[in-house]
């Protein structure tokens, strides 16, 4: 019998921590949201969208107890997936990498994001710059490689933890 990994305890414990937080917080925006926004005059706020909205912002606003609901079934997924992998299940160990693939894919998504909803403020502020205020393309410009620095930091973090747990010594350590 092997001696268990310090690599998988470490992360399990470490995602044990974050999604256990993750899901105490989206339990609670859950509970307010139900609580303090089901009003028919917020409901009708939420689905007419600002002109000039971007799309993706549009659908947040129009779906945002789905969105709310999603966070809270996949930081909840990756606290069941956590103890899993610190008690060495394989299931939990294949869920755990699914989550890390799909962290990797909204890191992507994430930047996208950013940048279509950054395209429509750099107009805005554009537009309002030739009344005398600041120019903050250059601020855009920061927050834009700021977030693609975290981005691949990031992608590559959860890559990395992915593909080790795919390693073969890891997952004989899954093995019944």
């Amino acid at each position: 019998m092997q001696q268990p990994s310090k690599f998988v305890t470490v992360v399990a414990w470490i995602f044990i921590v974050l999604s256990g937080f993750g899901t105490v917080i989206s339990v609670l925006q859950n509970v307010m949201f139900q609580t303090m926004f089901r009003t028919p005059e917020f409901a009708d706020a939420m689905q007419a969208p600002a002109p000039g909205m971007p799309p993706f912002a549009s659908f947040m606003f129009g779906h945002f107890q789905v969105v709310l609901l999603a966070f809270l079934a996949v930081s909840a997924l990756m606290l069941l997936s956590s103890i899993g992998l610190l008690r060495r299940w394989n299931w939990a160990r294949l869920t755990f990498v699914g989550l890390m693939v799909l962290a990797v894919a909204w890191q992507i998504v994430g930047v996208v994001i950013q940048f279509s909803m950054f395209s429509s403020m750099r107009q805005q502020f554009a537009a309002a710059a030739t009344q005398g205020t600041p120019d903050m393309g250059p601020f855009f410009v920061a927050i834009g490689v700021i977030s693609v620095i975290f981005a691949l930091t990031f992608g590559g973090l959860f890559s990395w933890i992915a593909a080790k747990l795919m390693s073969a010594p890891i997952a004989a350590e899954f093995r019944r």
